[in-house]
């Protein structure tokens, strides 16, 4: 275990806007600038924000000061006094760790583990891949609070090892205590790309330079179905990145799959991925690397057609302004793969893109349709997995939809 910084922290007294304590009073995880009226002088990242009912003197959460964040205050703690510390972190970690039990009777050994705000942790993500956990922090808040946290984590997930991944913006901007992107906080690994298993189907994650924390779990479920519907079919998978879907897809015994890709590194990913799982597979890999939307659009003009079409695009809409971009993207991508499925497949749209609600991108897709004047109808819904549980409005982000003209 490494030596974690010793960071004193305080507690801060906040008096909040009518509007910000209303907010609070309902559970909501985010205190933004804006809503604070008066706070204590000199605080500290890390330090803990204790809020009161101003009319009534009654105490009604707790949360962690952040002064590098217009969401000011993360709040941990609601209605119910506690003490922040060892005991505290043990007590959460275990009921996160209770909520993904029913993943370990699958042969699936990675799953996230902490999920953020989700989990009373904001600015935390964990996620574990087979011995391996990955620690990544979106935060200045928790490193005073690491040395309590990390030997919790390491005993609850059994792990072997645990690594260290930093968000951009901790990278570039502040101060990290000597802490770095890809720093060893236990153990230590002779090869940073992890073998693990999701569902029976194995997958590297390279948990020190991969992107995010290695691979994106959040599709587990998703994946598998893929799986279920894929027996000698030709399948495409747009944005395929790792090849999640692809080798999932090649397992449940596709003829032929098409992963396309902008990234030729992501691609090579997906090769490596389906070679892990050679001895399951007897289908064909075709890999492209280009623009998702060049190549589908020359497809459509070549008359080319797949029994299943996947498109997963990354999020369109990380700022409010780019929401009316996103729905545009979201329209030419479902009618795009609209032109693309056969007349007896299946369009699987999924959309990462928290500021585009679920409604929305359903009835998005669905006016794409009626537009095209297509006989695809919407047969299933899909959502979070376990190890995703939402625990606010925003902390929902993940949707898909499969769409066909017979149940499947």
């Amino acid at each position: 275990m490494i030596a974690f910084p010793e960071i004193k922290v305080n507690r801060i007294a906040i008096k909040l806007s009518t509007a910000s304590e209303r907010m609070v009073k309902k559970g909501h995880p985010w205190i933004f600038e804006k809503g604070i009226i008066k706070e204590s002088p000199g605080a500290k990242a890390g330090d803990l924000a204790i809020i009161f009912d101003e009319k009534k003197n009654k105490f009604l959460a707790i949360g962690l000061y952040d002064p590098y964040s217009p969401i000011r205050i993360k709040l941990l703690q609601f209605h119910t006094k506690a003490e922040i510390g060892k005991a505290w972190f043990d007590e959460k970690i275990k009921q996160a760790y209770e909520k993904r039990k029913s993943l370990f009777e699958t042969k699936t050994n990675s799953y996230r583990l902490i999920f953020g705000e989700n989990d009373l942790f904001p600015g935390l993500i964990v996620d574990k891949y087979n011995h391996v956990i990955v620690v990544k922090l979106y935060s200045h808040i928790w490193f005073p609070y690491l040395a309590d946290i990390i030997p919790i984590l390491k005993e609850i997930a059994q792990a072997d090892c645990g690594v260290l991944r930093l968000s951009r913006n901790l990278m570039t901007t502040r101060d990290t205590f000597g802490l770095e992107n890809g720093s060893y906080l236990f153990g230590k690994l002779e090869d940073e790309n992890i073998l693990f298993e999701e569902h029976g189907v194995k997958f590297k994650a390279n948990v020190i330079h991969g992107h995010k924390t290695g691979f994106f779990l959040d599709h587990r479920e998703n994946r598998r179905l893929v799986g279920t519907m894929s027996k000698g079919k030709e399948v495409l998978d747009v944005f395929s990145y790792a090849g999640g879907f692809s080798v999932h897809a090649l397992v449940g015994g596709a003829a032929h799959v098409t992963s396309l890709d902008i990234s030729p590194h992501a691609l090579k990913l997906a090769s490596a991925n389906v070679e892990l799982n050679q001895d399951r597979v007897v289908g064909k890999h075709h890999t492209i690397a280009r623009d998702a939307f060049e190549v589908l659009q020359e497809f459509v003009r070549n008359n080319k057609k797949f029994d299943l079409v996947i498109i997963d695009p990354p999020s369109f809409a990380k700022s409010a302004k780019e929401i009316s971009g996103a729905i545009n993207s979201y329209a030419r991508l479902a009618k795009l793969g609209i032109k693309l499925t056969k007349s007896s497949g299946v369009l699987l749209l999924a959309s990462c893109s928290s500021r585009i609600s679920a409604d929305d991108f359903f009835a998005i897709n669905e006016e794409v349709i009626k537009n095209e004047n297509s006989k695809l109808k919407l047969q299933r819904k899909s959502f979070h997995d376990v190890d995703h549980p939402i625990g606010f409005a925003e902390g929902s982000y993940l949707k898909a939809g499969y769409y066909s003209v017979g149940n499947i």
